[in-house]
């Protein structure tokens, strides 16, 4: 449920661990990563996860209605799925640097629970907003300030490395800002329809305020996980969609006897820059490519109270036109265009860490979401190069604040040099990748 308290997050601490009645999947997941806390080697190490799933009984979970638990059940049952489906291709890589073929088959102890706990959930079965789940105690921190990430405790893992811990640990940290995101979102809105000018240019401070918390900490990563780690872990967040390591799908026993192709962890998956988005009125101006097709079918793995409101947001957008009522005014244009440097600096940053956690480590062509990994951001960041290029241009610099002139001047310095730079990056990797970045699967 969206909240201003929670914003995109949980309302409540996930189950940290299973109860009793689910002992056998409990004890299999402890024993699953690669790396254990106790400093041993987990069934993942030396591929003995497949025969350990074996002897896992097939719980019936028909009867559970307890929204705690189910999402507890949904997170357990979708790593596991993903850690039987790919680790014959983890043990390639790490031997060849090559991934092979993942198990095309997911057995019924796995598919059957899993299909009816993502069916009560309106879910895909497969792991989609699953790390949301994986780490407790995040709501407990101010929402204005930078998170303690000593309150961040991890549940699960594939590779049980700090590198992963703080991978994970850095995007839920980002997320518990939300709730601000979301408050600052509907006061936008209100203060359109309200035709309020100083509850608006407010609004818009406020938001891009939250943002740039957001961003600040994004940039964390670099310190929380290691780029030369990401790999070792990288494999396990791959879908079954659009990726060679499934070139027939995957056969969910007992389920579907028809293959199935599910996407992958991706940042897309996440809900505050789609808010963004929608709320300055940028989604419409994405362009008609398949590129952006992919954006949308990203839609369909979002939690379903999140897709409602993300719905809203952008329909309500439209009806008291946001973009409109901002740059009927410099000042208000001023902070309509701050808001927009801040999805700016996130989608950024997003292609920065690609570049040098992914591309600089591995000539594999598709993200892990099964998009193509050169040309897929740069379409979304591309967008709102071009978009600011164009609100910039609208603003009667004579009637802006001195606060406001320095901010618009360092904005629009910086979308030049960047859009430069964006355009001769693709070229280039483009060339390098060839034409496997010409390929979208919608």
């Amino acid at each position: 449920m969206v909240g201003y308290k929670n914003g995109f997050l949980p309302r409540q601490d996930p189950l940290a661990k299973l109860p009793d009645r689910f002992y056998a999947l409990e004890h299999l997941l402890q024993n699953m990563p690669i790396h254990l806390p106790n400093g041993g080697e987990g069934l993942l190490a030396k591929g003995q996860l497949g025969n350990a799933v074996k002897d896992l009984p097939q719980f019936d979970v028909s009867d559970i209605t307890d929204q705690r638990l189910l999402s507890a059940l949904f997170r357990d049952y979708t790593f596991l799925a993903s850690s039987y489906l790919l680790e014959p291709c983890d043990i390639m890589y790490r031997e060849r640097k090559s991934y092979g073929i993942g198990r095309e088959i997911l057995p019924k102890n796995i598919a059957i629970p899993l299909s009816i706990i993502a069916n009560k959930l309106n879910a895909f079965p497969f792991m989609e907003y699953a790390l949301s789940y994986s780490l407790y105690n995040y709501q407990r921190t101010d929402s204005t300030k930078p998170v303690v990430y000593s309150n961040l405790k991890l549940i699960r893992a594939f590779a049980g490395t700090p590198s992963e811990h703080g991978f994970i640990l850095v995007h839920v940290a980002m997320v518990a800002h939300s709730g601000n995101l979301v408050k600052y979102t509907m006061e936008t809105i209100e203060a359109t329809q309200e035709k309020d000018r100083a509850k608006f240019n407010n609004a818009l401070k406020n938001l891009s305020d939250t943002m740039n918390l957001i961003n600040q900490e994004m940039e964390t990563m670099w310190e929380r996980s290691n780029s030369d780690d990401y790999l070792k872990f990288r494999t396990f967040i791959m879908g079954s969609k659009n990726q060679p390591m499934f070139p027939n799908g995957v056969i969910y026993e007992g389920v579907s006897e028809k293959p199935l192709f599910y996407r992958g962890e991706s940042g897309a998956n996440d809900s505050m820059i789609p808010c963004m988005d929608n709320l300055l009125q940028i989604t419409s101006k994405l362009p008609k490519n398949p590129l952006t097709e992919v954006l949308k079918d990203f839609r369909k793995y979002r939690p379903t109270n999140h897709k409602e409101f993300l719905d809203f947001v952008q329909r309500s957008a439209e009806e008291v036109n946001v973009r409109g009522y901002a740059i009927q005014d410099a000042n208000s244009t001023a902070l309509y265009l701050a808001n927009m440097d801040q999805i700016r600096a996130f989608r950024h940053r997003h292609w920065n860490f690609t570049k040098e956690y992914i591309i600089k480590n591995t000539a594999h062509p598709v993200a892990t979401g099964g998009s193509p990994i050169v040309t897929w951001l740069p379409n979304q960041l591309g967008t709102i190069l071009d978009q600011m290029n164009k609100i910039g241009q609208t603003i009667d610099y004579n009637k802006l604040t001195p606060e406001n002139k320095i901010i618009i001047d360092e904005i629009v310095n910086k979308v030049n040099a960047q859009e430069r730079v964006l355009k001769r990056e693709v070229k280039f990797l483009k060339q390098q990748f060839g034409s496997s970045q010409d390929r979208v699967v919608i």
